[in-house]
């Protein structure tokens, strides 16, 4: 069971398999891995105490940042990803990450960017589209159309309490799509990345 695995210069920590997306691109769909990692599918969802055991195994001192990034939504275990990153910055003074779909205050029904201020440096949400209407289609959520306004709300609360805060979109959707996503996120004053389809 992967708990964590390096990418380059960055340590991610695979926190929980659970997602309420359903994203047509999503790496899941494709492979069981990411980055030459094993399989990232988990038994169970791991304890705080089975993150700490494994985390003795390797050296942040090798490591840029840790990133909360695996084969689900991070933030599911909102609680979860705020003990354990909390602990890393008790062990050193490294970068955090989280890169999420943004979706926490309707997973949790509650405001909830601001229980991330102090245990996490940086924040990547998938804006995914320029639209409500695109955004449905392509990331498939739970809770359906009212998502996409949820999502910018989240990443606006973000900017108040967390250093770092972006938007990435993949190339799943048309380059005028991609465009209309780069003036939105500019409007919101929240820079844009674009990532390659399954990666």
């Amino acid at each position: 069971m992967t708990l964590l695995y390096p990418i380059e210069n960055s340590l991610y920590v695979n926190i929980t398999n659970l997602c309420c997306c359903k994203c047509v691109f999503c790496v899941r769909n494709f492979t069981d891995s990411v980055g030459g990692s094993d399989s990232l599918w988990l038994d169970h969802e791991p304890t705080i105490e089975e993150l700490k055991s494994e985390l003795e195994k390797f050296n942040l001192d090798d490591y840029e940042e840790v990133v909360f990034c695996g084969y689900g939504e991070p933030l599911m275990r909102i609680n979860e990803v705020v003990e354990f990153a909390t602990y890393i910055k008790s062990k050193k003074n490294i970068k955090t990450r989280v890169n999420t779909n943004g979706l926490s205050d309707l997973i949790h029904k509650k405001k909830t960017a601001v229980l991330l201020k102090d245990a996490i440096d940086a924040v990547s949400i998938s804006l995914n589209a320029p639209n409500k209407e695109v955004y449905l289609k392509v990331t498939q959520p739970a809770f359906g159309i009212k998502s996409f306004d949820a999502m910018l709300d989240f990443a606006k609360d973000c900017k108040t309490c967390v250093k770092e805060v972006c938007f990435s979109v993949v190339d799943e959707i048309s380059d005028k799509e991609i465009q209309e996503s780069q003036e939105l996120a500019t409007s919101l004053g929240i820079p844009l990345r674009v990532r390659i389809k399954s990666n």
